[in-house]
This record gives structure tokens, sequence and C-alpha cells, in this order.
């Protein structure tokens, strides 16, 4: 079964992961159905040991070819959820063939895939691309991973391709950033693996930002506005001005590449007491801690303006930046390289503007550098890949077990 086939199944099981319900896990009921698919899948292509948990990871075991064992043992990871914005009614593809390369309306939706707003559409010209209708998402991160792995473990299973021992998992709820953490490591039991959760193909990455969380709690004084002269403090006002500042040109609109932000999430209260929500994020460690001082600067001097306790920070740390971890690997990244040329795929070595579930498991000791899937717009209407890049990808993918296998 090709790619596209597998991932047309995988993307109409709704599968949105809850971050208002972030103290279990799988967060969502729905990511089940597709577990319990997946792992039917796996059966159906051979693989005797494949597990469904409590938790909703879908683990899967194949030995190594005879006389391969020594090889490194390698993982291959995807995750099963969405977000949850633009997920809220049934998923519906479409494919758009030989694709022009312009400014593309999405269904009756009145959102146009612009050229503006996505530059690389232009190079897609002559593809098939896929898209949603253009009211949800479309979930190919990190559905195009899972169909990728599916595809690449086809092929190597049917037309018998020498490898080491091979390890998978389907993990749930990565996109609130909670999944990992019941991720079993130790059981796994693979040397190094990589997660398929990037964007287009052929990149390759392994430095991810240093990222928190800031919560900012202001307490105002209420009066009667008639006679407030002196006496009132408007909490919200408050929180107007601790965005104020900070740098303005440093939010995600203005920042790409290797460049950190501050993203306000949520203002939420009155003028008796509002709450702000930041993410904040910096790929050099010395500039995330910088970062975090400002804010607890900001903290100081609006307490100093409106009173002790007005404003009550809170900095919750929740990644570090994997690259410290893939340094004493490097050849995770040269294989991944290698794989790619293989099947003429142009790799890049791009930084990762976020976290995946790779971070977390490279600091619990099990290398995880990341591969890009073929996608781009994620987390909105305006997610979309293309049939090729997916084959690509699967075709790479399929090259670097063959890699492994050869550096035993």
């Amino acid at each position: 079964m090709e790619a596209l086939e597998r991932l047309l199944g995988y993307l109409v099981v709704r599968t949105p992961s809850d971050e208002n319900n972030d103290t279990v896990c799988p967060s969502s009921d729905g990511e089940f159905a597709l577990a319990n698919k997946l792992a039917d899948e796996l059966r159906e292509l051979g693989v005797d040991d494949v597990t469904v948990t409590d938790t909703c990871f879908v683990y899967a075991k194949i030995p190594a070819t005879s006389g391969y064992e020594g090889a490194k043992k390698l993982g291959l990871i995807a995750h099963m959820d969405t977000v949850s914005q633009f997920c809220d009614h049934d998923i519906t593809p479409c494919l758009h063939e030989n694709y022009d390369g312009c400014d593309l309306p999405l269904g009756n939706s009145g959102r146009v895939l612009s050229v503006s707003d996505f530059p690389r559409l232009k190079k897609l010209a002559g593809r098939t691309l896929l898209t949603s209708d253009g009211t949800t998402i479309l979930g190919v991160d990190d559905k195009a991973g899972i169909a990728e792995i599916m595809s690449a473990l086809e092929r190597i299973l049917t037309q018998n391709i020498p490898h080491g021992a091979l390890r998978i998992a389907f993990t749930p709820d990565e996109e609130i950033g909670t999944g990992a953490s019941y991720f079993d490591v130790e059981g796994f039991d693979a040397d190094v693996a990589y997660t398929m959760d990037g964007d287009a193909e052929g990149e390759i990455q392994y430095q991810n930002f240093n990222a928190c969380e800031a919560t900012f709690k202001i307490t105002g004084v209420s009066v009667h506005p008639g006679s407030a002269k002196d006496i009132m403090v408007n909490a919200s006002l408050v929180a107007c001005e601790i965005n104020n500042m900070l740098p303005g040109c440093e939010t995600p609109r203005y920042t790409e590449g290797w460049e950190g932000f501050y993203h306000l999430c949520s203002i939420n209260g009155d003028e008796t007491a509002t709450e702000s929500v930041y993410i904040v994020r910096d790929f050099d460690a010395a500039s995330f801690e910088a970062r975090k001082a400002t804010l607890r600067h900001i903290e100081k001097v609006l307490n100093e303006r409106w009173g002790a306790g007005t404003v009550q920070l809170t900095i919750k740390d929740e990644y570090q930046n994997m690259e410290r971890v893939i340094e004493g690997c490097p050849y995770t990244i040269e294989y991944a390289k290698e794989a790619c040329e293989r099947v003429d795929l142009p790799w890049k070595v791009t930084p990762i503007r976020g976290g995946t579930d790779g971070c977390q498991l490279s600091f619990r000791g099990l290398p995880c550098p990341n591969l890009g899937t073929g996608g781009d717009g994620y987390h909105g209407p305006y997610e979309h890949a293309t049939v090729e890049g997916i084959n690509a990808a699967t075709g790479a993918l399929v090259e670097l077990v063959k890699v492994y296998a050869e550096h035993k």
C-alpha cells in the first residue's frame, strides 16, 4: 500500500489532544481509535511483537535480519494526536493534481492557501498537493510521519531488505507536550531513534528551542471609576504594560531560523484580576536565561511602581535544546544525510522552531533527531503536503534503515 493511501485513511480519524485534560494519557479517547488501527496494520505486515498500552502507546519490535544483530537498534517514532484547533468536525482531505504553484481556494471555506504566506508553494508546481477543505486542519502533523513509517516497513519486510533490530512507536499527546513523559524508554530498547515529525522532506533537525511558560498574575485595586483618582490599579492595564515592556520585534511573527521569541498566548480577567500567559523560546541557553531574567525584572519594576504583590510571575520550564545530546552521537545526522543522498533528496539541516517527543526522549537517554515528512502550514486550516514529498521521505526512511544495517 502506498503512503498516500495509508495517510488518507489516518487523516479521517480525528485525534485531537486536549490541553485541558493534561493529567491523564491519552487526553482524548479518539487517539485509541487510531492506535488500535495501527496495531492491526502492523500485525497484517507480519510484525508479531505489537502492543497497545493503557496510555495509548503503540509499540512494535522487529528482530534483526540474520547476520545483522550487531547493528544499532533503530527506533522510528511518530505521534498520533493533532492539535484541537480547527478539529471540531469531520476532516475532508482534498487532492489537487498538477498544482500550478499559485494561490489555491480551499473548498467553499472562503480561505485561500496563498503563496504570499507560504512562499514554498511556488516550488511545488506540478506536484499533487494535499489539503483539507479549509474548514479543519488536515492532520499530516503527524499522520504523514506515521504513513511514511508504515510504508517504509512494508517495503523493508516484503522485499526482505536486510536490517538491524527495528523499534516502532506511535505516541499520544505530543501536541500538548505530555505524552513523552509516559514513553517507556527502557522497554522500547533502542540505541537511537528518529521522530518523523518535521516539515519539508529532506529536513534534518537536532536543534530545538529551550522552552518555558511564564504566567503573570496581576491583582488590581478596584474602586468606583468616578472616585478612582490615585486609588485604582487596573489589572488589565498592568497586563498591557507587561506586554509593552517586552521587545515588540521578538514575537513569532517577526522571528525565524535560530531567533527566539516571547509569545503572548492569552490574557484573561478584568480590572480586579488579570492573568497573562506567555511561552518563551530560545535556542541559546544563555539567551534563554536572559529572557527569563527580563521577565523577572519586569515583575520587580511593576511591583515597585504599583505596590508589592501586584504582579506575581511563575516560570515553568518545559524542555531544553537537544543539540548537546546529539553532539555526542554525530553519526545520527551523517547517516540521515547519506540516506537522503541515496534517493537524490536534497537534505538541509534546519532548527526545530518548537518541540518534539524526540527532545524529551533525548534527555532521557534515547538520542532522537527529527526528520521532515513533506508537510507545511501546520496547526491550522492551511496545512498541506505533497504526495511527491511524502513518497520521497518514505524512500529516504528505507535507505536510513539500510545505512544503519551497513554500519553494523
